[in-house]
């Protein structure tokens, strides 16, 4: 059978990231977003869904969303969804889904905001486009395309 554990979401962050590091010195990075959805009732009646999902972010990536991103920023964020259950305090059983951040992109332009995934990017007018030959070459100059 068939597996597939994805997950793209596009929204502000509710809170500022919170970074800390485990004792391997793995770099772990929390933060919440919140992501709305926009709709009309069969009423006629225009509805706005948040939904708020926790976020975890671990090495150079959470280092980089904790000095980029602050409350309110938008990101996209790309990752897969984790279940963490525990055991309350009141003996209670506590499950939680979150997210478990593989990339992300900027998506303003404060505070050098153009990178991508924590990688800076080159200025627009550096970057070279594709052309068609990039992809097939077929050696013969005498082709008229």
């Amino acid at each position: 059978m068939a597996n597939l554990n994805k997950v793209m979401l596009i929204g502000n962050l509710t809170r500022d990231p919170e970074l800390r590091y485990l004792q391997s010195g793995t770099a772990v990075c929390d933060f919440g977003l919140a992501v709305n959805r926009n709709y009309t009732k069969a009423d006629g009646e225009k509805v706005e869904e948040t939904t708020f999902v926790d976020i975890t972010a671990f090495g150079r990536q959470a280092e980089v969303v904790s000095e980029f991103l602050q409350k309110g920023r938008p990101v996209f964020i790309e990752g897969r969804l984790r279940l963490d259950q525990w055991t309350a305090q009141d003996g209670q059983k506590r499950s939680k889904l979150r997210v478990v951040m593989l990339n992300f992109q900027f998506l303003d332009s404060r505070r050098g905001g153009g990178a991508q995934g924590g990688r800076p990017q080159q200025p627009r007018q550096q970057q070279q486009q594709p052309s068609a030959s990039d992809d097939f070459d077929t050696g013969d100059d005498s082709i008229p395309f």
